[in-house]
């Protein structure tokens, strides 16, 4: 009995420990900082915000029409300025690197995202009044949120969840993640308050983001304020190297 109890304990002790570890480096598990790889300084534009000084990728162009755009956790946002560039010539762009991304400083958390979020789309709306908002796999849960709270023109989500916490749960799924996870990212509970036109691009091979998380995602906006669409023969990763990518996100907007 005793030994019972002792291999009981010890087992506990060592789950109680994983749980721990867990809680403390989760972050490092959501978000992996990418350096900026294209562009120059005539195309970055600094953000002063609390704690931290945002690099964001620019494409100056005058007139009222502009994008802002959020990434994915693990991307270079400065990648697509070439193809955006070209595909949208008529916005002015901006790319927003996360804090630790691309020559921002500080460290990512769903509280501060959202905040520079918000610090950009106000600083953009002193140029241009109608904004475009895209957000792409982790960065979707960035624009929907940014959306209830701000007066956007067009929300585009591409490989959208319905929400982190539902995500990590699947995957953990011996761990009590909903009570250890601090970055949730309920995209789902603001899709509820979405007014504007909205775009969902799912890719057909995303074995990121299950087809059932999107569709969640999709059934919580109201009716006839979203349209699904879904890119054949893509994955997670590889959505944007279709031509329909830039096609779609382009009728849309």
């Amino acid at each position: 009995m005793r030994i019972a109890i002792l291999l009981i304990s010890s087992a506990l002790v060592c789950y109680a420990a994983l749980c721990l570890a867990l809680f403390a480096f989760q972050r490092s598990l959501i978000y992996f900082p990418q350096p900026k790889s294209f562009g120059d300084a005539a195309s970055t534009m600094r953000l002063a915000v609390e704690d931290a000084q945002l690099a964001i990728t620019v494409r100056p162009h005058a007139g009222a029409k502009a994008l802002i755009y959020f990434g994915g956790n693990a991307e270079d946002v400065s990648a697509n300025l070439a193809s955006f560039s070209s595909a949208f010539p008529d916005h002015a762009l901006y790319l927003m690197h996360y804090r630790g991304f691309g020559g921002s400083t500080g460290k990512p958390s769903e509280k501060l995202l959202h905040a520079d979020a918000t610090a950009l789309f106000d600083k953009v709306r002193g140029e241009h009044a109608d904004i475009a908002l895209v957000g792409r796999s982790l960065g979707s849960g960035v624009a929907i949120r940014l959306a209830t709270v701000r007066s956007a023109s067009r929300l585009v989500l591409v490989t959208p969840y319905d929400s982190i916490e539902a995500i990590a749960a699947r995957q953990f799924p011996y761990f009590p993640v909903r009570w250890l996870l601090t970055d949730k990212f309920v995209s789902w509970r603001y899709a509820q308050a979405i007014r504007v036109p909205t775009l969902i691009l799912q890719a057909e091979i995303d074995d990121i983001i299950p087809a059932a998380s999107t569709a969640r995602l999709y059934a919580a906006f109201a009716p006839d304020t979203a349209s699904l669409v879904v890119i054949r023969g893509a994955g997670h990763n590889t959505l944007s190297d279709t031509t329909q990518y830039l096609e779609r996100m382009r009728s849309a907007l």
